[in-house]
């Protein structure tokens, strides 16, 4: 069975405490319920979470929905974009089945990424090992006005924002997110192509803006 690996990138920084960390939590857990519910996603979805603060961990390696449990994230320390990246570039490495001549092997990952703020490491380097890497659509979320979507656009022409990180506006953010999941999984099982452009994607909620 070929796996839509999905990987949450999440800043966890002491920024993000207070009501955004627990609405990121709270968006996760009704993800996963929501996703569970949608036959394709509950087939071929396999989500890993990966947060950064003053480093980077991988809290949920790949799982298969009927598997996930969240942990508990706190919110502490700075923003290393860098690490993170470069963490989510090693999983992809260890994590994804590759397509031999034999074998098909896992589609190519989607990738979400939110932030509240700006990179506190040398975040290029982070950056540049993950270009390296073949991945599906990748969306980057600016939560709030402090988070550069300069930044963002380096890493994905995908870049979307709230101008809040309240827990409404968060809560929308990984409601499109699961959508999003929902029909790139149907569209691996039905058509067997990838999503590749926003376009194709349900549309953003009014509180989420695509930067152009």
């Amino acid at each position: 069975m070929r796996r839509l690996p999905v990987y949450l990138l999440l800043d966890t920084s002491g920024s993000m405490g207070g009501e955004p960390i627990e609405a990121v939590k709270n968006g996760v857990q009704v993800m996963i319920s929501s996703l569970r519910g949608n036959p394709q996603a509950q087939e071929t979805a396999y989500i890993s979470v990966i947060t950064f603060d003053t480093t980077a961990n991988q809290i949920i390696p790949l799982t298969d929905l009927s598997s996930f449990q969240m942990k508990d994230i706190k919110a502490s320390g700075g923003t290393s974009l860098g690490e993170g990246l470069k963490l989510l570039s090693n999983c992809i490495d260890k994590e994804i089945t590759k397509t031999t001549p034999e074998t098909k092997g896992d589609w190519k990952p989607l990738v979400f990424i939110m932030t509240d703020g700006n990179p506190t490491d040398s975040w290029q380097n982070g950056l540049s090992e993950f270009k390296k890497r073949k991945t599906g659509i990748v969306v980057a979320c600016a939560a709030g006005t402090a988070a550069d979507t300069n930044v963002l656009k380096q890493i994905t022409d995908n870049v979307v924002e709230l101008a809040t990180a309240d827990s409404q506006s968060i809560a929308k953010f990984f409601a499109w997110v699961t959508a999003s999941i929902g029909v790139s999984s149907t569209k691996v099982e039905d058509s067997g192509k990838e999503v590749i452009g926003l376009n194709e994607l349900p549309p953003p909620p009014a509180e989420l803006n695509i930067v152009v």
